[in-house]
């Protein structure tokens, strides 16, 4: 434990907001892995700023991986009452940025790495370590290509987000969209008789509060989540330039969250058919009225089978009965898909501490996840 807690200390002293680089953090890891013997390969990001790494010990195999990300959200705006780049412990918890999400698992990790080094493996360790998942899982998918053939087919994936040590079998995928509307531009005293492409914009929200309440009512349900049903959630509007000019151009940037049994391509065809409503509406007056709908970004959700092996392995090795789902997203589901046995299981509470001021997580849940780590090394040892 004293190991673990000095390489969260190193770990929370690198700044690693996802819009600035990771590359020194990733060198200190990438250091510590190579003198346990690991052997690791850099996988950097396109404009070459940031990197993931993939660490392997061991004999030849499927083996087991850990899996975490190296980024943070930023502390601008918050209210900390410590620094945030330094680990603070008062009594039984432990402060600063990224202490629950995640650099305390990936303490967790490289400790382990470093006992790995003096056990009998039988089969190998592997270790994925990812930027920018902060931003909608960008690192994970820009590194998969590379990160698919190295990995191989573990039989399983455990994926460190904070679940308070619970075995998470389930989450939410993810699509972020940008709806852009066009109407006509002209004078504000002449306002009706050219199409606002803010009305048209306003009127795509209705329409998306109305599937919102679809899927509330009639959409598929799974009440392992605390919000059973997919969700829709317009974020940001944009539009306009000055009071006295009938906005042309709009934009809206919405999310939809959804559950393994609302099929993404369906909702986006629900989502596409609501745009062609609201901009239909208009076109007896303009007939140029539109509104173009652009997906930039997406990760999948996380559905594991009762029946998958992995759950009864990973209540084992957490010690526990249970299972759970969360809210939040990771990049397991990446995973899964390339036919990997994935769970979410790690230290804190997402709920009560992620992205928020004076972030902490709690000696003991730390201590847990060492624990589970030494289970999982004895597991692939001899």
């Amino acid at each position: 434990m004293s190991r673990t807690l000095e390489i969260l200390d190193r770990l929370i002293s690198f700044d690693t907001v996802s819009r600035i680089s990771n590359l020194e953090l990733a060198a200190y890891a990438e250091d510590l892995l190579k003198n346990c013997g690991f052997a690791v390969t850099r996988i950097p990001s396109p404009n070459g700023e940031k990197t993931g790494l993939y660490a392997e010990l061991g004999p030849a195999g499927d083996g087991v991986m850990l899996s975490a990300h190296t980024d943070v959200v930023p502390v601008d705006g918050q209210d900390w009452t410590r620094d945030p780049y330094c680990l603070t412990r008062e009594q039984d918890r432990l402060y600063g940025r990224g202490t629950t999400d995640m650099k305390g698992y990936v303490a967790s990790m490289l400790s382990v790495a470093e006992r790995a080094a003096k056990a009998n493996l039988r089969e190998p360790l592997k270790l994925v370590l990812s930027y920018d998942e902060e931003i909608g899982c960008v690192g994970i998918q820009e590194m998969l290509d590379r990160v698919a053939p190295l990995v191989g087919q573990p039989r399983a994936c455990f994926v460190g987000e904070p679940t308070e040590m619970q075995v998470a079998v389930g989450h939410k995928g993810k699509a972020a969209l940008r709806a852009t509307c066009f109407g006509q531009s002209g004078h504000s005293a002449l306002a009706p008789t050219f199409v606002n492409a803010l009305h048209l914009a306003a009127d795509f929200i209705v329409e998306l509060r109305d599937l919102q309440r679809h899927y509330a009512t009639n959409g598929h349900r799974d009440p392992a989540y605390s919000l059973p049903y997919t969700t829709i959630h317009a974020g940001v509007l944009n539009g306009g330039t000055a009071l006295n000019i009938v906005p042309d151009q709009a934009t809206i940037t919405f999310e939809y969250r959804f559950l393994a049994a609302d099929p993404a391509p369906a909702i986006l065809r629900a989502i596409e058919e609501a745009g062609e409503r609201a901009a239909a509406a208009y076109r007896s007056q303009w007939d140029g009225a539109r509104i173009e709908i652009e997906q930039y970004n997406a990760y999948p959700g996380l559905d594991v089978p009762d029946t998958d092996c992995v759950i009864g392995l990973a209540q084992k090795l957490a010690q526990t009965n249970e299972t759970t789902k969360v809210a939040f997203g990771t990049e397991a589901g990446f995973f899964s898909e390339l036919g990997i046995p994935t769970v979410v299981c790690g230290p804190g509470s997402m709920a009560g501490q992620g992205h928020k001021p004076d972030e902490y997580l709690a000696l003991s849940q730390l201590q847990a996840c060492d624990d589970m780590m030494d289970r999982i090394l004895r597991d692939v040892s001899f």
